[in-house]
């Protein structure tokens, strides 16, 4: 796919207090168009991107990959971040059909806090340089979507933003664009990551409800999942372009995706095949499926960058019932085996979520229960915490990482 006109823009690249991240930080234009919006300005000559020690040459102003073999190895528990070290330990859970946001205190299990947002909150996403966690309020066919950001400083939220339709939001890996997820208009639309002024849009016509994504290891392009169609799309992140679409090869509804601790591998949830698929980013094609279980969804990597867990929904319906035969599936990276699964105690519908910043504690919603579970990841034992009305994507907050780019907390 190709675009009409080029994009003019100046942009300042966003700065962070990150270490690495701010070492590295620089200015970049694309070099190929996107559909503009009017701007005023030219933006300045491409910079050459930096080569860490790993050898990865990434695309400029990303920080440098630390370890080729792990993208996670700055998201270990030592690597809290100092400019949110201080910031309370909260699991902020966006209410779907509540239309706010419950904050449970991880302490003691308790919800010390609810607020009203926007009209269908869909996820609570870290930013780029951590200092905001943005709830997409995506409204479900309505005119008046919005963003609404909270200050993890305080746990507290502040005026929303009007967005069209952010199902889901991401950040390039450079952290100069937030993108935000169009998901009923088949679009992606390129913002400043900071007001959320529009600056471009890329159209994925063929990807019926485009909402999950992740990025390889050089930041060179992400992988997006187009639920309602079966495939997966493919978008070029420095010239701004679709690249292609795969059709995966059974099931039909994938769902989250997730970056291999390799940078080149994705694994694909897949809730109608009951499964991951396993692709090759750089070729672009399908070489793997893992059976897991029954409405496979969302995916997340432990702390020490081995295992991945799998969220079965328990249910092959968008609006399935309460006390389905959910469940977590823990995939060993080395091998891509199953090792070990643990079902919720009475049934249950675990969606999206994030491990804890020490690892201990796996965090999902329940989306048809009401509820959030806590499961020890050495013992799989469970807690459920009763919140509002369908909870959906939570953040777990504060992560380490140095910079996030986006969803529930995929920070790197």
């Amino acid at each position: 796919m190709t675009f009409k006109t080029p994009l003019l823009v100046a942009m300042t690249l966003l700065g962070t207090t990150l270490g690495a991240a701010a070492a590295h930080a620089q200015e970049y234009s694309p070099s190929a168009p996107m559909v503009p919006v009017p701007a005023d300005a030219s933006a300045p000559v491409a910079a050459s991107a930096p080569v860490a020690v790993s050898g990865i040459q990434t695309i400029p102003g990303m920080p440098p990959v630390i370890d080729p073999k792990n993208i996670y190895s700055e998201t270990t528990p030592s690597h809290i971040s100092p400019a949110i070290a201080q910031d309370p330990a909260r699991v902020y859970v966006p209410n779907l059909r509540g239309d706010s946001v419950s904050v449970i205190d991880p302490a003691s299990f308790q919800v010390v806090d609810t607020f009203p947002v926007g009209h269908s909150p869909q996820h609570v996403v870290p930013s780029w340089d951590l200092r905001t966690l943005w709830v997409t309020n995506n409204s479900e066919g309505r005119p008046d979507g919005s963003l609404t950001p909270i200050n993890p400083a305080t746990a507290k939220p502040g005026p929303s933003i009007a967005v069209d339709d952010p199902y889901n939001m991401y950040f390039t890996p450079d952290g100069r664009y937030a993108i935000t997820v169009a998901e009923a208009h088949k679009r992606l639309d390129f913002r400043d990551p900071h007001t959320m002024e529009l600056k471009g849009s890329v159209e994925t016509p063929e990807c019926k409800g485009v909402n999950h994504a992740d990025f390889s290891i050089d930041g060179k392009y992400a992988i997006f999942t187009c639920e309602f169609g079966g495939y997966v799309a493919k978008v070029d992140t420095v010239n701004l372009k679709m690249i292609g679409m795969l059709k995966l090869s059974k099931g039909g509804m994938p769902q989250d995706i997730l970056t291999a601790p390799d940078g080149h591998k994705f694994y694909v949830a897949d809730m109608m095949a009951d499964g991951v698929f396993a692709v090759d980013g750089d070729s672009f094609k399908e070489t793997g499926f893992i059976p897991t279980g029954i409405g496979t969804h969302g995916l997340y990597p432990s702390r020490d960058g081995k295992v991945m867990y799998v969220a079965n929904r328990g249910s092959h319906r968008i609006h399935g019932p309460k006390h389905g035969p959910g469940g977590v599936s823990i995939i060993d990276f080395a091998t891509d085996k199953v090792i070990k699964t643990w079902m919720i105690p009475g049934g249950g519908s675990p969606d999206m979520g994030n491990v804890s910043a020490d690892g201990k504690l796996l965090w999902l919603s329940g989306r048809f229960d009401d509820v959030v579970y806590a499961i020890d990841t050495d013992t799989g034992a469970m807690r459920k915490i009763p919140v509002g009305a369908e909870p959906h994507g939570l953040t777990v907050w504060p992560q380490p990482g140095r910079y996030s780019v986006g969803h529930t907390g995929i920070l790197r």
